[in-house]
């Protein structure tokens, strides 16, 4: 397996590939060579049967600490604070159905980061990689679910990662998610490389940075366990109109909440870099 290439960001793609098992909806770059995945999705093979789709979605049936889950017994954290530090970048989105016509992702949108961007927890520094889109939420708060939900992915250079949360609800439009909304691809498991169309992070990302954070896992196989998951309280805001612009290419591709197992929900206060 391979992504063409050179230097800290290519093995920076090859680790996050492999510790995604290559089956992340959106990990799916044109220059991966091929790999023999179980086909999965949101329907026939949806996530009641991935755990015994392959031996490596095992963590799917039989994990115990999986992620999303429902957010509603939660304690003040003294744990080590969390700052970002995101800087605008020229946009570049996938919307995949099959991952390198690997495996059948279900509808996802997802934007691709060069190295640059940061997440820091307690000192360790994860580089943001890619956001991606989830239709109708994931993760549910006191069991309400929202339209959708914009997955962060971090990962630090020990291959550790992290992914912020930010739930979202219909309200106003948003200028921040226009560059997005005007630009979904219309063909499948194409990327589109829009190198004058810049998008910020912060400003798509909600002012208040309050957050949940809990030890959870990937969302999609291989379910893979040692996330840390960071869930902003605010949610976003867009408008209907740019709800139905996303629903038209994504849209049921959230898998059920999972049971806390006894882990700990801890909310903390997320600052931006300059505060």
């Amino acid at each position: 397996m391979r992504i063409a290439g050179s230097g800290a960001r290519a093995r920076l793609l090859t680790a996050l590939c492999f510790a995604f098992a290559c089956a992340t909806p959106g990990f799916a770059w044109r220059t991966l060579a091929q790999h023999e995945t179980p086909h999965w999705d949101y329907a026939e093979h949806g996530p009641a049967t991935w755990g015994a789709l392959s031996p490596e979605f095992v963590a799917c049936a039989e994990g115990h600490s999986q992620s999303p889950i429902d957010i509603r017994d939660v304690r003040t954290t003294e744990e080590p604070s969390v700052r970002t530090n995101f800087r605008p970048a020229s946009l570049r989105i996938v919307h995949n159905l099959g991952a390198a016509d690997l495996i059948n992702t279900g509808h996802s949108i997802q934007v691709n980061f060069p190295q640059g961007d940061a997440l820091t927890i307690g000192g360790e520094v994860y580089s943001l990689v890619q956001f991606h889109f989830h239709g109708p939420s994931e993760h549910t708060v006191r069991g309400r679910r929202f339209p959708m939900e914009m997955h962060l992915v971090h990962m630090s250079a020990e291959r550790k990662l992290a992914v912020i949360a930010v739930l979202i609800e219909q309200g106003k439009p948003n200028k921040a998610f226009d560059p997005i909304c005007s630009n979904l691809p219309a063909k499948r498991g194409v990327e589109d490389h829009l190198e004058h169309v810049p998008i910020d992070v912060e400003l798509i990302m909600p002012r208040d940075r309050s957050a949940y954070r809990y030890d959870g896992s990937l969302t999609t196989p291989p379910c893979t366990e040692g996330v840390k998951w960071i869930v902003l309280r605010q949610p976003a805001h867009i408008s209907a109109t740019q709800i139905r612009a996303f629903r038209k290419v994504l849209w049921k591709n959230n898998r059920p909440v999972q049971p806390l197992n006894g882990r700990a929900v801890l909310a903390d206060v997320m600052q931006a870099e300059d505060e």
